[in-house]
């Protein structure tokens, strides 16, 4: 098929040929969008051929300009906006349509919320898990603040065109945005961020060059907790050595006092991972201090906790409702993290054991459960298929499971594991709607799906949570 740069019209002469249209890179046509995609990009279809625009949405008519020419589908970008669509709303940030995290911000928010709920419908559909038609899938719950509520900020920082940048990459692309604003970010993160920004150009310090793999500093990572309002800033280099570290260290402590932590990652070479494996303190404390559920979470520069603390507390009391938890009860807490979730309903059973496979995390749990006084909460090293056995040889009784999978869902060998124990009560955290619809598939038909509660714990972005409630069939 060949691509030519030209614009041409799509009328035939002889409306009975039934050869494929032919469709080339620069051709423009209307289109009315009918849908969004699982990446938040409208869908439309030209000549019964999907056609994926970026920043368009739903009852958007535009006329699209062919990008790209796919076997079974096109790209498009937005040549002009003929008609915008009802829900159509005017971003607050100016690259909410270029870089990544922002694709819903020209979205009106209960349109938002009404997607949300369609993803988890469409992949249910796609993976097809047992009575998936009969599934209550409910209503999003709407988060209490729709910008200023993320608590933590990863920014590239690079050289472009002479200038220091720092931001999220455009999308598909390794070329960063800068970004003086950030509408989602909490406000503090982002005065701090371009303070560094505007520091580090006076200091020259090396950036990191994705072409040969030189200099130093590839990253800035900013945390700040709700409760305290401390921050704790990480910079990720690309070697051990950090050229005029103890200046910036003084500029940091001279004007940002509420900055408590300062710490370097050190990730070599050229990698997609945001972290390397290892963390040195450069100033102040190791951790900042974040209260979810009554409770207090050291949080080191590492540590996984959601981006949404406004939410948090919605998420987990979702997942608590869903297992009906009893004082008698023993909770296994699966991908337990920091302990966050279990030890957030440790009160509320006779007591947690929890696993994960990073070995702080885990000492960062146990730290937790004696900073918050939990006498009836252990975490172990290991993964399910290790020390659910291990814990069963040893007398337990696991009555309740909750589980918080990265997005590639639930290990196989997991999944085993918990056919064979066969927990009564059960809550499914996904922050994936496919892995979680490709997991129920393997848990249904032991289990049956009460019900699926999503949760909006990002705005103005696809990204959807879920809680889903879990019963043995009879």
């Amino acid at each position: 098929m060949t691509q030519r740069k030209h614009h041409q019209s799509f009328h035939h002469s002889n409306r009975h040929t039934q050869s494929p249209i032919e469709v080339n890179i620069g051709d423009r046509f209307p289109l009315t969008i009918k849908k969004l995609g699982v990446e938040g990009q409208g869908i439309g279809y030209f000549k019964h051929k999907v056609c994926f625009v970026p920043g368009t949405i739903p009852n958007d008519v535009i006329v699209a300009e062919v990008t790209k020419v796919h076997e079974k589908y096109l790209e498009a970008t937005i040549h002009r906006l003929k008609k915008p669509s009802a829900d159509r709303v005017i971003p607050k940030d100016d690259y909410a349509m270029e870089a990544g995290g922002f694709e819903f911000e020209n979205l009106a928010y209960p349109a938002q919320l009404r997607y949300k709920r369609q993803m988890v419908i469409d992949s249910l559909a796609k993976f097809k898990p047992l009575g998936y038609r009969h599934y209550e899938v409910r209503p999003t719950i709407a988060s209490e603040y729709q910008y200023e509520y993320r608590n933590k900020a990863q920014f590239q920082i690079r050289n472009q065109n002479g200038k220091v940048v720092a931001g999220l990459y455009k999308s598909g692309t390794h070329e960063v945005v800068d970004m003086e604003t950030c509408a989602v970010q909490m406000p503090g993160i982002m005065k701090i961020m371009r303070a560094l920004v505007d520091q580090i150009e006076q200091l020259n310090i090396p950036l990191y060059d994705e072409t040969n793999h030189s200099g130093i500093l590839k990253t800035i990572v900013i945390r700040e907790s709700m409760a305290t309002h401390e921050f704790q800033v990480t910079f990720v280099t690309n070697s051990p050595k950090l050229l005029k570290k103890h200046q910036l260290i003084t500029f940091i402590q001279s004007n940002f006092p509420e900055v408590v932590s300062i710490m370097q990652n050190i990730n070599p070479g050229d990698t997609p991972l945001i972290w390397g494996n290892e963390t040195l303190k450069l100033a102040g404390k190791d951790h900042i201090t974040e209260s979810l559920m009554g409770l207090d979470f050291l949080l080191s520069a590492r540590s996984f906790l959601q981006l949404n603390p406004y939410q948090t507390e919605t998420l987990y009391e979702e997942a608590a409702k869903a297992m009906e938890l009893g004082p008698d009860d023993t909770l296994v807490d699966a991908y337990a993290g920091i302990g966050t979730i279990g030890l957030s309903l440790a009160s509320r059973v006779k007591q947690v054991v929890g696993m994960e496979t990073i070995p702080e995390a885990v000492a960062d749990a146990n730290q937790n459960a004696q900073l918050n006084d939990i006498t009836n909460a252990r975490y172990e090293v290991g993964s399910a298929e290790e020390l659910l056995p291990k814990w069963r040889s040893e007398g337990l009784h696991f009555d309740a499971l909750v589980v918080d999978p990265p997005r590639t869902g639930l290990d196989a060998k997991l999944i085993e594991q918990i056919l064979e124990e066969k927990p009564a009560k059960f809550a499914y955290v996904s922050c994936n709607m496919a892995s979680l619809a490709r997991n129920l598939a393997r848990l249904v038909p032991t289990y049956h799906v009460d019900y699926i509660q999503p949760v909006d714990m990002m705005p103005q972005t696809p990204r959807c949570e879920a809680v889903v409630k879990l019963s043995l069939q009879n």
